[in-house]
Protein backbone atom coordinates (compact mmCIF):
# COMPACT_ATOMS: atom_id res chain seq x y z
CA UNK A 1 0.00 0.00 0.00
CA UNK A 2 1.27 3.44 -0.90
CA UNK A 3 1.18 5.77 2.14
CA UNK A 4 -1.24 8.61 1.78
CA UNK A 5 0.27 12.07 1.43
CA UNK A 6 1.03 13.93 4.64
CA UNK A 7 -1.35 16.81 5.36
CA UNK A 8 0.10 20.27 5.69
CA UNK A 9 0.15 21.68 9.19
CA UNK A 10 -2.17 24.67 9.66
CA UNK A 11 0.53 26.64 11.45
CA UNK A 12 4.24 26.53 10.66
CA UNK A 13 6.60 26.08 13.59
CA UNK A 14 9.13 28.93 13.61
CA UNK A 15 12.75 27.92 14.32
CA UNK A 16 15.25 30.73 14.89
CA UNK A 17 18.99 30.01 15.04
CA UNK A 18 21.00 32.30 17.31
CA UNK A 19 24.46 32.90 15.81
CA UNK A 20 27.63 34.34 17.28
CA UNK A 21 31.02 34.89 15.60
CA UNK A 22 33.08 32.86 14.98
CA UNK A 23 30.12 30.71 13.96
CA UNK A 24 30.51 26.97 13.43
CA UNK A 25 29.01 26.18 10.04
CA UNK A 26 28.44 22.45 10.40
CA UNK A 27 25.94 22.46 13.28
CA UNK A 28 24.09 25.32 11.59
CA UNK A 29 23.97 23.34 8.35
CA UNK A 30 22.71 20.27 10.22
CA UNK A 31 19.83 22.28 11.68
CA UNK A 32 18.92 23.83 8.33
CA UNK A 33 18.90 20.41 6.67
CA UNK A 34 16.32 19.19 9.20
CA UNK A 35 14.17 22.29 9.70
CA UNK A 36 14.64 23.94 6.29
CA UNK A 37 12.70 23.58 3.05
CA UNK A 38 12.64 20.04 1.63
CA UNK A 39 10.86 20.76 -1.64
CA UNK A 40 7.48 19.51 -2.83
CA UNK A 41 8.07 15.92 -1.69
CA UNK A 42 7.76 16.88 1.98
CA UNK A 43 5.17 19.48 3.01
CA UNK A 44 6.59 22.40 4.99
CA UNK A 45 5.89 22.41 8.70
CA UNK A 46 8.73 24.68 9.82
CA UNK A 47 10.19 28.03 8.93
CA UNK A 48 13.87 28.66 9.60
CA UNK A 49 15.78 31.91 10.04
CA UNK A 50 18.94 33.16 11.72
CA UNK A 51 19.59 36.09 14.02
CA UNK A 52 22.49 37.54 15.96
CA UNK A 53 23.11 40.13 18.65
CA UNK A 54 24.80 42.54 16.24
CA UNK A 55 23.32 42.18 12.72
CA UNK A 56 25.75 42.33 9.85
CA UNK A 57 28.65 40.19 8.65
CA UNK A 58 29.18 37.14 10.88
CA UNK A 59 32.64 35.59 10.74
CA UNK A 60 32.66 31.80 10.48
CA UNK A 61 35.26 29.18 11.28
CA UNK A 62 35.12 28.06 7.65
CA UNK A 63 36.92 31.14 6.33
CA UNK A 64 33.98 33.13 5.00
CA UNK A 65 31.45 35.58 6.41
CA UNK A 66 27.66 35.25 6.54
CA UNK A 67 25.34 38.23 6.31
CA UNK A 68 22.74 38.09 9.09
CA UNK A 69 20.34 41.02 9.05
CA UNK A 70 18.04 40.07 11.95
CA UNK A 71 18.69 40.97 15.59
CA UNK A 72 17.70 39.40 18.89
CA UNK A 73 14.10 40.56 18.52
CA UNK A 74 13.61 37.50 16.27
CA UNK A 75 13.71 35.34 19.39
CA UNK A 76 10.48 37.00 20.52
CA UNK A 77 8.74 35.34 17.55
CA UNK A 78 10.36 31.91 17.80
CA UNK A 79 8.67 28.65 18.71
CA UNK A 80 12.11 27.06 18.97
CA UNK A 81 15.35 28.95 19.64
CA UNK A 82 18.34 26.94 18.42
CA UNK A 83 21.96 27.71 19.35
CA UNK A 84 24.19 25.86 16.82
CA UNK A 85 27.47 25.97 18.74
CA UNK A 86 29.11 28.76 20.71
CA UNK A 87 32.84 29.05 20.04
CA UNK A 88 34.14 31.63 22.49
CA UNK A 89 37.51 31.71 24.31
CA UNK A 90 37.58 29.91 27.65
CA UNK A 91 36.20 32.06 30.42
CA UNK A 92 34.27 34.35 28.06
CA UNK A 93 30.83 35.24 29.38
CA UNK A 94 27.74 35.10 27.22
CA UNK A 95 26.47 38.61 26.48
CA UNK A 96 23.84 39.85 28.99
CA UNK A 97 21.64 40.86 26.05
CA UNK A 98 21.75 37.33 24.67
CA UNK A 99 21.08 35.81 28.09
CA UNK A 100 18.09 38.09 28.60
CA UNK A 101 16.67 37.39 25.13
CA UNK A 102 16.98 33.63 25.63
CA UNK A 103 15.38 33.79 29.07
CA UNK A 104 12.55 35.92 27.71
CA UNK A 105 11.89 33.46 24.89
CA UNK A 106 11.89 30.54 27.31
CA UNK A 107 9.63 32.41 29.70
CA UNK A 108 6.92 32.83 27.09
CA UNK A 109 7.06 29.13 26.15
CA UNK A 110 9.63 28.80 23.37
CA UNK A 111 11.73 25.65 23.30
CA UNK A 112 15.47 26.36 23.69
CA UNK A 113 17.91 23.96 21.98
CA UNK A 114 21.69 23.90 22.30
CA UNK A 115 23.71 21.94 19.75
CA UNK A 116 27.20 20.95 20.87
CA UNK A 117 28.77 23.94 22.69
CA UNK A 118 25.47 25.81 22.34
CA UNK A 119 24.72 24.29 25.75
CA UNK A 120 26.89 27.07 27.23
CA UNK A 121 24.27 29.65 26.31
CA UNK A 122 21.49 27.64 27.95
CA UNK A 123 23.63 27.14 31.05
CA UNK A 124 24.48 30.85 31.21
CA UNK A 125 20.77 31.64 31.10
CA UNK A 126 20.16 29.29 34.06
CA UNK A 127 17.95 26.99 32.00
CA UNK A 128 20.00 23.89 32.84
CA UNK A 129 20.27 24.40 36.59
CA UNK A 130 19.69 21.11 38.44
CA UNK A 131 19.00 19.40 35.13
CA UNK A 132 20.79 16.81 33.04
CA UNK A 133 22.48 18.13 29.91
CA UNK A 134 25.18 17.18 27.45
CA UNK A 135 27.70 18.75 25.08
CA UNK A 136 30.66 17.57 23.01
CA UNK A 137 32.62 14.98 25.00
CA UNK A 138 35.80 17.08 24.75
CA UNK A 139 34.09 20.06 26.42
CA UNK A 140 31.97 18.21 28.98
CA UNK A 141 34.46 18.65 31.83
CA UNK A 142 34.77 22.37 31.10
CA UNK A 143 30.99 22.80 31.09
CA UNK A 144 30.66 20.90 34.38
CA UNK A 145 33.41 22.95 36.04
CA UNK A 146 32.03 26.27 34.83
CA UNK A 147 28.41 25.44 35.71
CA UNK A 148 28.50 23.04 38.68
CA UNK A 149 24.73 23.25 39.06
CA UNK A 150 24.30 21.49 35.69
CA UNK A 151 24.32 17.68 35.71
CA UNK A 152 26.54 17.12 32.68
CA UNK A 153 26.27 13.69 31.02
CA UNK A 154 29.20 13.27 28.60
CA UNK A 155 27.99 9.93 27.25
CA UNK A 156 24.63 10.54 25.60
CA UNK A 157 23.90 11.88 22.11
CA UNK A 158 21.24 14.29 23.38
CA UNK A 159 19.01 15.19 26.31
CA UNK A 160 15.47 16.51 25.83
CA UNK A 161 13.46 17.98 28.70
CA UNK A 162 10.70 19.29 26.49
CA UNK A 163 11.31 22.99 27.13
CA UNK A 164 15.09 22.73 26.76
CA UNK A 165 17.29 20.25 24.91
CA UNK A 166 21.03 19.77 24.37
CA UNK A 167 23.08 17.58 22.04
CA UNK A 168 26.59 16.21 21.93
CA UNK A 169 29.02 17.07 19.11
CA UNK A 170 27.84 18.71 15.92
CA UNK A 171 26.64 15.58 14.09
CA UNK A 172 24.60 14.61 17.15
CA UNK A 173 22.67 17.81 16.46
CA UNK A 174 21.07 15.93 13.55
CA UNK A 175 19.97 13.21 15.98
CA UNK A 176 18.45 15.79 18.30
CA UNK A 177 16.76 17.77 15.53
CA UNK A 178 15.22 14.64 14.01
CA UNK A 179 14.05 13.63 17.47
CA UNK A 180 12.40 17.02 17.93
CA UNK A 181 10.69 16.72 14.55
CA UNK A 182 9.39 13.31 15.58
CA UNK A 183 8.02 14.81 18.81
CA UNK A 184 6.45 17.76 16.95
CA UNK A 185 5.18 16.11 13.79
CA UNK A 186 5.29 12.36 14.28
CA UNK A 187 7.71 9.57 13.41
CA UNK A 188 6.59 9.26 9.78
CA UNK A 189 7.37 12.89 8.97
CA UNK A 190 10.76 12.64 10.70
CA UNK A 191 11.52 9.46 8.76
CA UNK A 192 10.79 11.21 5.46
CA UNK A 193 13.27 13.96 6.31
CA UNK A 194 15.86 11.43 7.46
CA UNK A 195 15.40 9.42 4.26
CA UNK A 196 15.94 12.52 2.14
CA UNK A 197 19.10 13.29 4.12
CA UNK A 198 20.21 9.65 3.78
CA UNK A 199 20.34 9.46 7.55
CA UNK A 200 18.95 6.97 10.07
CA UNK A 201 15.90 8.50 11.83
CA UNK A 202 17.36 7.34 15.12
CA UNK A 203 20.96 6.49 15.94
CA UNK A 204 21.66 4.22 18.89
CA UNK A 205 24.72 4.30 21.09
CA UNK A 206 26.50 7.07 22.91
CA UNK A 207 29.06 9.70 21.99
CA UNK A 208 31.80 8.10 24.10
CA UNK A 209 32.26 5.54 21.35
CA UNK A 210 33.78 8.45 19.36
CA UNK A 211 35.83 9.97 22.17
CA UNK A 212 39.07 8.10 21.58
CA UNK A 213 40.37 6.14 18.61
CA UNK A 214 42.32 2.93 19.27
CA UNK A 215 46.08 3.44 19.06
CA UNK A 216 46.73 -0.10 17.90
CA UNK A 217 44.93 -3.23 16.85
CA UNK A 218 42.17 -3.79 14.31
CA UNK A 219 39.22 -1.46 13.92
CA UNK A 220 35.96 -3.01 15.12
CA UNK A 221 33.96 -4.45 12.24
CA UNK A 222 31.03 -2.28 11.23
CA UNK A 223 27.50 -3.53 11.78
CA UNK A 224 26.18 -1.40 8.90
CA UNK A 225 25.77 -4.24 6.34
CA UNK A 226 23.88 -6.36 8.86
CA UNK A 227 21.65 -3.47 9.96
CA UNK A 228 20.78 -2.70 6.35
CA UNK A 229 19.97 -6.38 5.74
CA UNK A 230 17.76 -6.52 8.85
CA UNK A 231 15.93 -3.29 7.98
CA UNK A 232 14.82 -4.82 4.69
CA UNK A 233 13.47 -7.91 6.46
CA UNK A 234 11.45 -6.54 9.34
CA UNK A 235 8.47 -8.69 8.34
CA UNK A 236 10.49 -11.88 8.79
CA UNK A 237 11.46 -13.61 12.05
CA UNK A 238 15.22 -13.30 12.56
CA UNK A 239 17.09 -14.78 15.52
CA UNK A 240 20.42 -13.66 16.96
CA UNK A 241 21.88 -16.94 15.72
CA UNK A 242 20.77 -16.09 12.16
CA UNK A 243 22.26 -12.60 12.50
CA UNK A 244 25.54 -14.15 13.65
CA UNK A 245 25.60 -16.54 10.68
CA UNK A 246 24.94 -13.62 8.34
CA UNK A 247 27.87 -11.73 9.91
CA UNK A 248 30.07 -14.85 9.99
CA UNK A 249 30.77 -14.54 13.71
CA UNK A 250 29.54 -16.27 16.83
CA UNK A 251 26.37 -15.09 18.58
CA UNK A 252 28.50 -13.97 21.53
CA UNK A 253 30.79 -11.89 19.30
CA UNK A 254 27.82 -10.33 17.54
CA UNK A 255 26.18 -9.38 20.84
CA UNK A 256 29.44 -7.82 22.00
CA UNK A 257 29.69 -5.76 18.81
CA UNK A 258 26.13 -4.50 19.23
CA UNK A 259 26.88 -3.49 22.81
CA UNK A 260 30.13 -1.77 21.89
CA UNK A 261 28.89 0.05 18.79
CA UNK A 262 25.22 0.71 19.57
CA UNK A 263 24.91 0.32 23.32
CA UNK A 264 22.07 -2.22 23.06
CA UNK A 265 21.53 -5.91 22.29
CA UNK A 266 20.69 -7.25 18.80
CA UNK A 267 17.18 -8.17 19.92
CA UNK A 268 16.58 -4.71 21.37
CA UNK A 269 17.78 -3.01 18.19
CA UNK A 270 15.49 -5.14 16.03
CA UNK A 271 12.49 -4.51 18.30
CA UNK A 272 13.13 -0.75 18.24
CA UNK A 273 13.13 -0.80 14.43
CA UNK A 274 9.87 -2.74 14.42
CA UNK A 275 8.27 -0.27 16.81
CA UNK A 276 9.45 2.63 14.61
CA UNK A 277 7.95 0.95 11.53
CA UNK A 278 4.72 0.40 13.45
CA UNK A 279 4.51 4.09 14.33
CA UNK A 280 4.97 5.11 10.71
CA UNK A 281 2.27 2.71 9.50
CA UNK A 282 -0.16 3.87 12.20
CA UNK A 283 0.45 7.48 11.17
CA UNK A 284 0.39 7.10 7.41
CA UNK A 285 -2.01 4.24 6.64
CA UNK A 286 -5.40 2.85 7.65
CA UNK A 287 -4.09 -0.69 7.92
CA UNK A 288 -5.58 -2.73 10.78
CA UNK A 289 -3.28 -3.57 13.68
CA UNK A 290 -3.23 -7.28 12.75
CA UNK A 291 -1.89 -6.44 9.27
CA UNK A 292 0.69 -4.02 10.68
CA UNK A 293 1.86 -6.68 13.13
CA UNK A 294 2.60 -9.06 10.26
CA UNK A 295 4.32 -6.35 8.20
CA UNK A 296 6.73 -5.42 10.99
CA UNK A 297 7.46 -8.95 12.15
CA UNK A 298 5.56 -8.88 15.46
CA UNK A 299 3.41 -11.84 14.40
CA UNK A 300 0.06 -10.85 15.95
CA UNK A 301 -2.01 -7.89 17.08
CA UNK A 302 -1.78 -9.12 20.68
CA UNK A 303 2.04 -9.17 20.58
CA UNK A 304 2.19 -5.81 18.81
CA UNK A 305 -0.06 -4.14 21.39
CA UNK A 306 2.01 -5.53 24.24
CA UNK A 307 5.33 -4.49 22.74
CA UNK A 308 3.99 -1.10 21.69
CA UNK A 309 2.69 -0.36 25.18
CA UNK A 310 5.97 -1.44 26.77
CA UNK A 311 7.89 0.93 24.47
CA UNK A 312 5.60 3.97 24.39
CA UNK A 313 3.17 3.55 27.32
CA UNK A 314 0.18 3.84 25.01
CA UNK A 315 -1.86 1.63 22.69
CA UNK A 316 -1.64 1.58 18.88
CA UNK A 317 -5.23 2.84 18.63
CA UNK A 318 -4.60 5.73 21.03
CA UNK A 319 -1.37 6.61 19.23
CA UNK A 320 -3.14 6.68 15.86
CA UNK A 321 -6.00 8.84 17.22
CA UNK A 322 -3.57 11.28 18.85
CA UNK A 323 -1.44 11.62 15.74
CA UNK A 324 -4.41 12.27 13.48
CA UNK A 325 -5.86 14.77 15.95
CA UNK A 326 -2.54 16.62 15.96
CA UNK A 327 -2.40 16.66 12.15
CA UNK A 328 -5.94 18.01 12.00
CA UNK A 329 -4.90 20.92 14.21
Amino acid sequence: MTPRSLPKSPALHRVVALLQPPQQTFPLACATEVFGNHGPAIPARYTFEACTEHPGAIRTRAGYDMLVTTGLDALDRADTVLVPGWQQPAGTEVSPAVVEAVRRAHGRGARIVGICSGAYVLASAGLLDDRRATTHWARAAELAARFPQVRVDPAVLYVDHGDVATSAGSAAGVDLCLHLVSVDQGAAYAMRIARQMVMPPHREGCQLQYAELPTSGPVTDSLAPLLEWLTGRLDQPVSVAEMAIRSQVSARTLTRRFTEQLGISPGRWLLDRRIAATRALLEETDLPVETIARRVGLSSAVNLRRRFHEALRTTPAAYRRAFRADRAG
